[in-house]
């Protein structure tokens, strides 16, 4: 998920001496080409155990290993349909240029039964943070087993059990959820700073990712499936950026991209950006007018025409003239105070211009409560009503944690039966704590990748999802973003919004509206 970055002022950061290439060219032992695909290091092949895999100089990388992989047989009584699939929990292991392991990358792949698997889809997915598993997406979106929480039921305490989930994408495609380096139970099995430095970069991860996906293509038998990358959140940094290194140097043309509640570019809500509040806006009133209840049913994107006009129009033009001049200050902030319901003082005291936070805060001050950051629309209690400054959490994120991470240990130690020692890291801070977000003052983007995989692949389409009440990266946003493409992009382009936050999906009509999506995507 995309984390506390948002609201940083600058992003002065060093270029990590880790280029590019890094992995690329060092991603086994030294070995005969030819032998590669066979003991890469790889933990065996489908449920084969451990004797494939790479020796290795230090004692300690085998402390950490990660089990063997173990691949089951499972089936899934779904409406109107069987299905029978095979079940793998394992890992890849990714070396430096020198042979030495650096790190176990753990996914689980879900793989039909019967189908011809050289012309049998297959759909890479991850989630962002950075510092997230693939848990979410996996668990609410696309996976076999679905873990249904949203409303009432979102609550550290709800049941972590899964049930079928009907609106899995196994019918149309094989599944492979990748959990970076120090989420899930991926980790380092090298010690030191250096080791660190290779995966918790933009570059570093983005090629890591796209080892993997290509040597799990290579351990699976599937380099000629069509393929295609989904990525959430900070997931649509990665997915441009991942689809490119395979086309470039992994040799791995992928046929489409999923994008779920991304952000592509961080530039717009950096510094004194106003563009953040153009982004945000629409989703504000989204929110407003979902708890007024001034529209029939679910708010919908065509429900927010007037705001997204007046967002790129009056708003914008209101925005760049400044707070210098008072009758343009004080005309944004009493339509701002209209359009979201707060109070017309606060409105007119930050001069209409509400930062996500302050948003939270000020919209349901009076009942003590604020909204959530994924999912502006769910509200929880403010646990410092009283206070000058901001103390509160996310009560629409904050809340999954712990079900989630007892879902993904539940299925993977006993229904898939691969159990490794340590703990799961569902969303770790620290991961984002460390990370390398950028070269000298250039906050990271994806839109340049966007541009050239779409340019270098004329079959190549692209799904970009969001959510209405999402206010970690607010569809707006991305919608300005795309609306720059050039025409022989945004053709191959499709833009949809659903009721809902950062995860939609967790809403049942939303869920199934993006699988249809998703569907005609693949079988296109």
């Amino acid at each position: 998920m995309v984390t506390s970055m948002l609201r940083r002022a600058t992003l002065v950061l060093a270029v990590l001496a880790f280029a590019l290439a890094g992995f690329a060219h060092a991603d086994d032992p030294p070995q005969p080409r030819a032998e590669a695909a066979a003991s890469a290091g790889q933990k065996g092949g489908r449920g084969g155990g451990a004797q494939n895999a790479a020796p290795t100089s230090s004692s300690a990388a085998e402390l950490h290993r990660l089990p063997p992989d173990s691949t089951t047989k499972q089936t899934l009584e779904l409406p109107g349909r069987t299905l029978s699939f095979a079940a793998t929990a394992g890992s890849i292991r990714v070396f430096d240029g020198k042979g030495e392991p650096l790190a176990d990358i753990a996914y689980t792949s879900y793989e039909l039964d019967g189908a011809d698997r050289a012309t049998r889809p297959v759909t890479f997915l991850f989630n962002g943070g950075p510092g997230a598993s693939s848990a979410w997406l996996q668990f609410g979106a696309a996976g076999p087993w679905r873990l249904p929480l949203d409303g009432e039921a979102l609550s550290p305490s709800a049941s972590p059990e899964v049930k079928p989930n009907a609106e899995t994408w196994l019918d149309f495609t094989d599944l492979v959820f990748i959990d970076p380096v120090s989420t899930g139970y991926s980790r380092f099995v090298a010690s030191g700073e250096d080791a660190r430095k290779s995966f918790y970069s933009v570059d570093g991860d983005v090629n890591s990712i796209a080892l993997v996906i290509r040597r799990w293509l290579e351990k699976h038998d599937r380099l000629t499936s069509p393929k295609y990358v989904a990525g959430e959140s900070y997931g649509g940094i990665r997915g441009p950026k991942v689809v490119r290194q395979l086309q470039i140097q992994h040799g791995v043309g992928v046929r489409g991209l999923i994008l779920v509640s991304p952000l592509l570019d961080f530039r717009e809500f950096t510094g004194t950006s106003l563009l953040q509040y153009v982004a945000t806006l629409p989703s504000y009133v989204a929110v407003a007018r979902e708890a007024k209840g001034l529209v029939t049913g679910p708010v919908k994107r065509a429900d927010l025409a007037d705001v997204e006009a007046y967002a790129r129009g009056e708003f914008l033009a209101d925005l760049v003239k400044g707070e210098a001049d008072k009758e343009a200050t004080n005309r944004l902030a009493e339509k701002v105070a209209g359009l979201t319901g707060i109070d017309q003082a606060v409105s007119r005291r930050l001069a209409g211009r509400f930062d996500v936070g302050e948003f939270r805060r000020e919209f349901d001050r009076k009942q003590g409560k604020v909204t959530g950051r994924y999912d502006a629309s769910v509200r929880g209690y403010d646990p410092y009503p009283d206070s000058s400054s901001s103390r509160f959490g996310d009560p629409s994120g904050d809340a999954l944690q712990a079900p989630l991470t007892s879902a993904a240990v539940d299925l993977l130690t006993r229904k898939l039966n691969w159990r490794p020692d340590g703990s799961y890291e569902v969303l770790n801070g620290a991961v984002e704590g460390h990370w390398d977000f950028g070269r000298g003052i250039n906050p990271p983007q994806s839109v340049s990748e966007l541009r050239q995989i779409l340019a270098t692949d004329a079959k190549l389409n692209v799904l970009v999802a969001h959510g209405l009440f999402d206010l970690a990266t607010p569809y707006f946003g991305s919608k300005r973003v795309l609306d720059q493409l050039p025409a022989f992009a945004t053709q191959r382009v499709k833009f949809v919004v659903y009721p809902g936050g950062h995860m939609f999906y967790s809403r049942d009509g939303s869920r199934q509206e993006f699988r249809s999506e998703v569907e005609a995507l693949i079988r296109e």
